[in-house]
């Protein structure tokens, strides 16, 4: 590992960091799982009421990656989910050019290197089917020619709690290809009352925030994240959590062998998110839940609960006597 390199990374993504929360307050923890997303090569997926922040999160991260050019803005679309989208909308169509004669392909706003895609669970199940080929391979198929997407692709998509009127569950498939699902949450009393008192500040960083870092920036910091140490006993306790959700009799789908390989990126990018070069056992605590939980199907709600949680916590307790660091 080069140790410079490793440093400039770290560094690089701490000054990310601080100029996201130059908006987002109060949200460290949720910010640090948006960006373990992103170095992990991933997508993310944020759930909660609207108000709370999740749809300017997306924002200040894409305004804060600059383009090719120094003065570019990164390509980033954004698509409202309604129940009327069609999958074209997303993709793009094929329409006539009167003057060549011949049907010409007009991109859609997937063609980008961030999305938000805003309450995603408002559309249907045949939009949100628009997605798996570019979340999943990096590329959009129309007909017979198959487009390459840009090398960075990152989907930030947002939805309603699914018990809200006029959402449609997203399928396990679309599901499957967000590395990390995670409440958002509301801020404590002390940050929110912060917030109102300075809110046009706020708003004012949101429209002159300053692009810190550049795609090729990001791409390296994807590629250091691969760098990152994890110990073959981290390794074996991810392979036994994935095992245990499909042993367990409340879980009636259980957890993917390319579930354990996310979570293992996941590992990765999350520890160089904190600053380090190696896993550490709470990193497996911290994420087996927004990594795990939102892929498995449960046989109740109460099951639902705290299934996942008891299966992380038996196998943090075989770690913890291997004192592994």
């Amino acid at each position: 590992m080069d140790t410079v390199s490793t440093e400039t990374a770290i560094q690089n993504i701490q000054r990310l960091t601080d100029n996201i929360e130059t908006v987002i307050k109060g949200k460290r923890n949720q910010v640090k799982f948006v960006l373990t997303a992103l170095l992990a090569k991933g997508h993310i997926l944020m759930e909660d009421n609207p108000g709370t922040g999740k749809t300017v999160m997306a924002k200040t991260l894409a305004y804060s990656i600059s383009g090719p050019g120094e003065t570019d803005a990164v390509n980033f679309k954004r698509i409202q989910f309604t129940p009327d989208l069609l999958p074209m909308d997303l993709i793009g169509s094929h329409i006539f050019d009167d003057i060549k004669k011949e049907f010409i392909f007009k991109k859609g706003p997937l063609f980008c290197n961030v999305l938000l895609a805003d309450e995603i669970n408002r559309a249907s199940p045949k939009v949100q089917s628009a997605l798996l080929e570019c979340m999943a391979e990096n590329q959009i198929t129309m007909g017979e020619i198959t487009y390459k997407l840009s090398d960075l692709f990152f989907t930030i998509a947002t939805q309603n709690p699914v018990e809200m009127e006029g959402t449609y569950p997203l399928p396990a498939a679309q599901l499957d290809r967000f590395f990390i699902k995670i409440v958002f949450g509301y801020v404590d009393e002390e940050t929110e009352l912060s917030i109102y008192k300075d809110y046009l500040g706020i708003n004012n960083n949101l429209n002159n925030i300053q692009r810190v870092l550049g795609i090729e920036e990001i791409l390296h910091l994807q590629q250091e994240c691969e760098t990152v140490f994890v110990h073959e006993e981290i390794i074996k306790s991810v392979r036994n959590i994935v095992w245990a959700t499909r042993k367990n009799t409340d879980i009636v789908l259980a957890a993917s062998t390319r579930s354990g390989i996310i979570f293992l990126k996941c590992l990765k990018a999350y520890a160089l998110v904190n600053g380090r070069t190696y896993v550490t056992e709470d990193d497996v605590k911290d994420l087996a839940y927004p990594v795990l939980h939102h892929r498995l199907i449960y046989r109740n709600k109460e099951s639902k609960a705290n299934t996942l949680n008891n299966i992380t916590l038996a196998e943090m307790d075989r770690l913890s006597k291997l004192k592994l660091y």
